[in-house]
């Protein structure tokens, strides 16, 4: 296998997901809502970036109204055998002032397995995270739908012990919730997080410790509060100059290279962009680079950070 073909083969290197190994940059498949009204073109999408590499995807039945899902049961075939993982803990709600409300309740989360199972025409999942809403950014849990942790991860392994989940995550969650959940089993952690919105660095190091892969969701920044966009950053920017890469590239292998268990998701719906993320494995990072932006967040973003939920991703 020639080099080039390696890298394609395990972009940016892998890392355990569970009983999984998987590349470290893998495909967000929000993104793949958009393409509701035109699944050829979603299809060509995500077939390109299986071809480039991907066997991590993660998705959500709620991603459009199943439509992810669709795209992804059209579109990948069982020699893939790609890792696809998928989420629980919130439902759409079309009609809703927001199209997304809690489902935390034990049994909605076997239901919302059962709608992911169906949408991707699958017998088992390989591994579902549980959505917790106890951070943001992201619609918080109210009234009924604040349940106990070890409620919830009770029905999600039986239903593991049942053959329908492989592995057990967990996202927008605290720290102490993790310590809690621990003996459960988890394979992965899915938190807002990235080169400037680095509040989460105490729990990326437990599971580091733990063995616990980390996949932080918003990793450029996002829209809300607290969660500045990475790619405006001038000191990003003189990197990328620096480095014949994009501002995006260098955010991403800075997560890349910042800790050994993190495994990227980053969505698009273009397939330049496509390529630009699947090369970000080869995107180095000098010391002295690296440690202009860790500075960064101290520097610039510790005190202003906002984890207050709003929305989900």
């Amino acid at each position: 296998m020639t080099e080039t073909a390696q890298r394609q083969a395990t972009p940016g290197g892998t890392f355990d997901l569970g009983s999984h190994t998987v590349a470290r940059i893998g495909f967000g498949a929000a993104s793949l809502e958009h393409f509701a009204d035109d699944l050829p073109a979603g299809q060509r999408l995500l077939r390109r970036a299986v071809d480039l590499g991907v066997d991590h995807i993660d998705t959500a039945d709620f991603y459009g109204e199943s439509t992810a899902n669709e795209i992804i049961r059209r579109t990948v075939r069982p020699t893939d055998a790609p890792v696809v993982v998928t989420k629980v803990g919130a439902v759409s709600d079309p009609g809703g002032a927001i199209p997304l409300r809690p489902a935390q309740r034990p049994g909605e989360l076997r239901s919302a397995v059962e709608d992911n199972l169906r949408s991707l025409g699958r017998d088992r999942l390989d591994v579902v995270n549980l959505r917790r809403l106890e951070v943001g950014p992201g619609i918080s849990a109210q009234g009924d739908q604040v349940v106990d942790v070890d409620d919830q991860l009770a029905e999600m392994t039986a239903m593991r012990d049942e053959g329908l989940i492989g592995g057990i995550g967990l996202s927008a969650i605290g720290i102490d919730t993790l310590r809690r959940a621990l003996p459960a089993g988890i394979v992965c952690v899915q938190n807002a997080y990235g080169l400037i919105a680095r509040q989460f660095e105490d729990m990326l190091d437990l599971c580091g410790a733990e063995g616990i892969a980390w996949v932080p969701f918003f990793p450029l920044g996002s829209r809300f509060p607290g969660f500045p966009k990475v790619t405006e950053q001038p000191e990003v920017v003189a990197a990328a100059h620096r480095l014949d890469a994009t501002p995006a590239q260098i955010g991403l292998a800075w997560l890349l290279q910042h800790a050994p268990n993190t495994l990227l998701i980053p969505g698009t719906g273009a397939e330049k962009h496509l390529i630009e993320n699947m090369a970000v494995g080869d995107v180095a990072l000098d010391p002295s680079t690296i440690a202009e932006l860790d500075g960064l967040w101290a520097a610039r973003f510790a005190e202003h950070v906002d984890t207050a939920p709003r929305w989900i991703d």
